[in-house]
């Protein structure tokens, strides 16, 4: 019961921000011009620092695991490959780049130290987790939007190196970039600083969350409702269950094992839907990706925990 209660406190809060988002653009208080500002604000400045912040402060020293984070990268890799797979089978090319998104890419960075401090009184392996996957996240993202624009594009060289200068020029990008470069040197964070930028990224998933109401179309997201359906069940349940056995017989137990399956069943993160609309897709597949993983992963997230204490893993 406590961790039904944790999960549903986690993601709960998400969908309504959703809701309110909704409600809003309904009652007129944010339009359409407004909510695409909001969407192209979040993605330059908050989420970029939001990473910057959760990989800054990392401490590689103490909490070093080659292993663990190969581990987390692969089997990232590997989901994205899989998700592309099961793209091909839709016929609208379009909508491509934001299924194989929304189907592989975790609310990582913002569930994944909340959920192991509430089991385990620390962040345990969570950090490391983020280094093994989330930047894999972001740069394949980034790939994936490009390489499937919603018009039809040729695979020329244009578009690789458009997509390649998409790739380093990418705010999130940069920001993990210099996430990794400042912790790498122990640059220090005096107190001022660190209450700045952690003030920056503080909005980052509200204003995201809300922005994503407003721009959501019930009518458009019903047209799509059997991909979505299809992504947010690899998301909450195909990719734990392929790969949370070969985890245990690789020998992770507690805060590792809770750490991949918050990397791999966790709902997908907001910042996808960021990232698709300000890269030139709809995003309608995508949020509604995000509002039935966010639903249904509080009760996904405690199956599986239930599951993995009962067999004495976690």
């Amino acid at each position: 019961m406590d961790s039904l209660i944790f999960s549903l406190n986690a993601t709960v809060p998400v969908f309504l921000l959703m809701v309110l988002g909704l409600v809003f653009r309904k009652l007129g208080w944010i339009d359409e011009v407004f909510a695409s500002k909001m969407n192209q604000f979040v993605f330059l400045v908050p989420l970029p620092v939001l990473v910057f912040e959760d990989l800054a402060t990392v401490d590689f020293d103490q909490v070093w695991n080659l292993r663990f984070v190969l581990f987390c990268f692969g089997v990232t890799l590997i989901s994205i490959v899989l998700a592309a797979g099961v793209s091909c089978l839709w016929r609208d090319r379009s909508i491509r780049g934001e299924f194989i998104q929304a189907s592989y890419r975790s609310s990582a960075a913002l569930l994944g130290i909340a959920f192991i401090q509430n089991i385990y009184g620390d962040a345990g392996m969570a950090p490391l987790m983020i280094i093994g996957s989330v930047p894999l996240y972001n740069v394949m993202a980034v790939v994936v939007l490009s390489v499937f624009q919603p018009e039809q594009r040729r695979m020329d060289r244009k578009l690789w190196l458009g997509t390649l200068k998409g790739i380093v020029t990418n705010p999130i990008i940069l920001g993990i970039a210099a996430g990794l470069l400042w912790s790498a040197l122990k640059i220090p964070m005096p107190f001022i600083l660190e209450k700045t930028v952690s003030n920056i990224g503080a909005v980052a998933t509200p204003l995201g969350l809300m922005a994503m109401g407003a721009t959501f179309d019930l009518h458009k997201a019903s047209a799509k409702v059997k991909p979505a359906a299809v992504a947010a069940g690899m998301k909450l349940v195909g990719f734990a269950a392929v790969f949370l056995p070969l985890a245990v017989m690789l020998g992770f137990r507690r805060e590792e094992l809770v750490a991949i399956l918050v990397m791999l069943g966790s709902a997908t993160t907001v910042s996808c839907f960021v990232m698709a609309k300000n890269m030139g897709h709809e995003g309608v597949l995508t949020s509604s990706v995000v509002m039935l993983t966010t639903l249904f992963s509080g009760f996904t997230l405690t199956v599986w925990l239930y599951i993995l204490r009962s067999l004495g893993y976690v």
